[in-house]
């Protein structure tokens, strides 16, 4: 499960993402890789891991819409509790990378400026609510007959790996109290 949550985030990590350039920047050459010039208030699509150091090195910012904060945390954790029993919603795209990003951040910034821990605890308690209200969902999916694209589909991908492996798990075991054995 560990190598697969390594590959979600090596995926994420490796994906485009738009930045929005904070400041005029020339050309800069990666070993194969050239990225920019950059110049200030334009978007520009860029890898995950290259984007994370613009924004470090103060040259670029996320744009808002793409990142996860408190506020659409709540509206996640509302929209995923009015669902009728047994329907799961769809989360938005990486959810869970930038879900775990967004608390190491706030967590990091806590040593700079603690009074932001409510911040931090709030955010942690609707994230811990969302992943387990969606956990309950995908076990209860994964005791039932195999599901089709259309609820998968609102599964992330670290979801779908956990429901696939409790299906086959359940199944598995149903088959074998189901056999039936005789001693000859």
């Amino acid at each position: 499960m560990r190598l697969s949550m390594r590959r979600t985030d090596f995926r994420f990590e490796n994906s485009a993402i738009k930045v929005i350039a904070d400041r005029s920047y020339q050309e800069v050459k990666l070993s194969g890789l050239t990225v920019g010039p950059f110049e200030e208030g334009n978007e520009y699509e860029v890898y995950y891991w290259i984007a994370k150091e613009l924004v470090k090195a103060g040259l670029a910012h996320f744009r808002e819409e793409d990142g996860i904060d408190a506020t659409k945390l709540y509206k996640i954790q509302w929209k995923e509790r009015i669902q009728v029993a047994g329907q799961i919603s769809e989360l938005p795209e990486n959810f869970y990378p930038k879900l775990r990003r967004y608390l190491a951040n706030l967590k990091s910034e806590l040593k700079n400026e603690p009074e932001r821990l409510q911040e931090y605890e709030r955010a942690k308690h609707l994230a811990w609510d969302i992943v387990s209200s969606r956990m309950k969902k995908i076990v209860s999916l994964s005791t039932g007959p195999i599901q089709g694209e259309h609820v998968l589909g609102k599964m992330a991908q670290e979801e779908r790996l956990i429901y696939e492996r409790l299906s086959h798990i359940i199944q598995e075991w149903r088959e074998q109290i189901l056999e039936h054995h005789t001693e000859e």
